[in-house]
């Protein structure tokens, strides 16, 4: 629940203060004024897109802050504040700021600066706007059928589901069927190279092993004579008995020879002439490994001819299907994997379409499933909603819910459903319409054509209060939704607005005095005619006393602070305090309604 909202460089309003609290508040004002401002306010602070003409002339930036009570401070959201870094006040409340300058638009929620769109999902959990133009929308068939599917408390993620992966299976089994000669020929392709990969049967690593051997083959030689000269040099020449030149062998044994006669003289001494000795090992095992090298190598013609022929081979093969040949081997696997996907035989089809008809007969009991919650829900909600209707001055006015089967249409996939076939879609299988008879012998009309400004106002508010239950975020805001409304519908509406607001905040932008009337809070947003330094028109937001509230309410009523005017006002708010403490009593109100709305947070708008 909003406490309170703080609002600095926001088009008309320069710095307001709205103290804010549970129960039903309501703001007024002359057209102008800037209480839309306070509505666009509450939208910037739970994740709207910014608009950096909303900033006020001579203004470097506009500013939101708002501090919430958080009924659970160890639950969800807590949770989600901590995810993103913030953290609650000690009493609970957790504050949240925008901050939109040119070009940059800044949040943060519990202290620390977060992205905007973690304010959107706060905004799930907290906070719902509804305007003027629901009304619109409310004409749309998909907001009548998601209407109907929150009364009914519909889950489409199963069918959903479903429709993905019958989908999934039709389009395998098309993509097969339609481009069997095309899979044929990458079949081939693929088969041809895997026969002359087998053919070779290559090695991995082989090349590489290939390639270091015909490099020894062609400098075998050399090699020898390069592994003779250095055996000579440390051990000296065999077949040199006289041994003229010297050794490394020799001297080093002439150097150790010369240490030991001082052994045990000094220890760093004794120390270099173990090391000299373990020299001397090391050179005589590397000169008998250099022979053995020499000796191994051989000359052979044959094996570098036959090296060379197989280098060629596996070659071909790296040249057309990888850069050596693991990468070869790699294709082979892929092109083996490839092969059961490219499957166009009779049985490979066959099989394709057993497991789309599965998913289809899935999807298709899923969807019959969703039908038959809808046509149950749909005479329940429309004889709520009538019901409602007749509270709102619109008593002879009927609501119908037609819940009918989709026609097949080009482009649009069918399922077959109790031996009929069905447009299909990730919403079900289902029209939904709404239907207004305002009076018996009219005839019903969707509300889009049937229905004036007004009378969808009312529509609109009625089916909200219907499906209260399947809005759990602790605060509505409705903006003008009372439009095109008066007399004794209006005081329905407010009754209506002041009964969701027994459990939960509800902040209602209104023009009417009978709405404004049923108030717990009253704030007035008004133009004193003051300006800034700059010449721009600057407004008040104010909490009113019950004085000045009925002078704000004589002037909603007659444009004036006339003595009839108040005592019209005074009599306004007295019956609505009647209404609502007839409500608290348990006493049963003319028309009761249920209690929450439907939820469409401003992070959807």
């Amino acid at each position: 629940m909003l406490e309170e909202l703080r609002i600095a460089g926001l088009g008309v309003i320069d710095e307001a203060v709205l103290p804010l609290g549970p129960g039903l508040t309501v703001l007024t004002g002359e057209t102008g004024a800037g209480k839309t401002m306070v509505v666009t306010a509450l939208m910037l602070l739970f994740g709207e897109r910014a608009d950096t003409a909303r900033i006020r002339p001579g203004a470097n930036q506009a500013s939101v802050d708002g501090r919430l009570r958080v009924a659970d401070a160890g639950g969800e959201l807590a949770d989600r504040v901590a995810d993103a870094g913030g953290e609650l006040d000690e009493d609970g409340t957790l504050l949240l700021r925008r901050v939109v300058s040119t070009g940059r638009s800044r949040a943060f929620v519990g202290g620390a600066p977060v992205p905007v769109g973690v304010l959107g999902q706060l905004a799930e959990r907290l906070l719902a706007v509804h305007g003027q133009s629901d009304q619109l929308r409310l004409a749309r068939p998909t907001e009548q059928r998601a209407s109907l599917d929150r009364f009914a408390g519909v889950d489409l993620d199963p069918y959903r589901v479903a429709f993905e992966r019958w989908r999934l299976a039709s389009a395998r089994l098309a993509e097969r069927t339609e481009r069997a000669r095309e899979l044929r020929r990458e079949a081939d392709l693929i088969e041809h190279g895997l026969a002359e990969i087998g053919k070779v049967v290559p090695l991995r690593g082989e090349d590489v092993e290939l390639d270091a051997e015909a490099r020894r083959l062609a400098h075998v030689d050399g090699l020898r004579l390069a592994a003779r000269a250095a055996h000579d040099h440390l051990l000296g020449d065999p077949d040199d008995p006289a041994g003229e030149a010297a050794d490394v062998a020799s001297l080093l044994g002439l150097a150790v020879r010369a240490l030991a006669q001082q052994v045990g003289a000094d220890g760093d001494l004794d120390e270099l002439a173990t090391r000299i000795g373990e020299l001397a090992a090391t050179a005589t095992d590397i000169g008998a490994e250099l022979a053995d090298y020499r000796d191994r190598l051989d000359a052979d013609p044959a094996r570098l001819a036959e090296v060379e022929a197989r280098r060629a081979i596996l070659g071909g093969l790296t040249r057309r299907y990888g850069e050596n040949i693991d990468a070869v081997l790699e294709w082979a696997e892929s092109g083996q994997r490839r092969l059961v996907e490219l499957d166009v035989s009779d049985e490979a089809l066959a099989a394709l379409a057993v497991a789309r008809d599965t998913a289809a007969q899935a999807c298709a009991e899923l969807a019959a499933d969703v039908t038959a919650q809808r046509v149950a829900a749909a005479e329940r909600l429309a004889t709520a909603v009538t019901a409602e209707l007749a509270g709102l001055a619109m008593a002879s006015s009927r609501i119908m819910i037609d819940v009918r089967s989709r026609p097949v249409a080009t482009g649009l996939p069918a399922l077959s459903i109790a031996g009929t076939d069905v447009g299909a879609g990730p919403d079900g299988v289902d029209d939904v319409e709404i239907l207004l008879r305002s009076h018996p012998d009219a005839p019903a009309l969707p509300l889009g054509r049937g229905a004036s400004g007004g009378e969808l106002s009312r529509v609109m508010l009625a089916i909200e209060v219907c499906l209260a239950g399947t809005d759990p975020v602790p605060t509505l805001v409705f903006d003008e939704v009372d439009a095109g409304v008066g007399g004794r519908a209006a005081v329905e509406v407010g009754r209506r607005l002041a009964a969701l607001a027994r459990d939960r905040q509800v902040i209602v932008v209104t023009h009417l005095a009978q709405v404004a009337a049923f108030a717990d809070r009253h704030v007035v947003i008004d133009k004193p005619g003051a300006t800034d330094g700059a010449g721009v028109n600057r407004s008040n937001v104010r909490l009113v006393d019950e004085q000045q509230r009925l002078v704000e309410l004589a002037r909603m009523l007659a444009g004036s602070d006339s003595v009839t005017a108040r005592e019209h006002a005074a009599e306004l708010v007295a019956s609505a305090a009647a209404e609502r403490a007839s409500a608290r009593t348990g006493a049963v109100p003319r028309s009761r309604s249920k209690k929450s709305i439907s939820k469409k947070s401003i992070s959807q708008r």
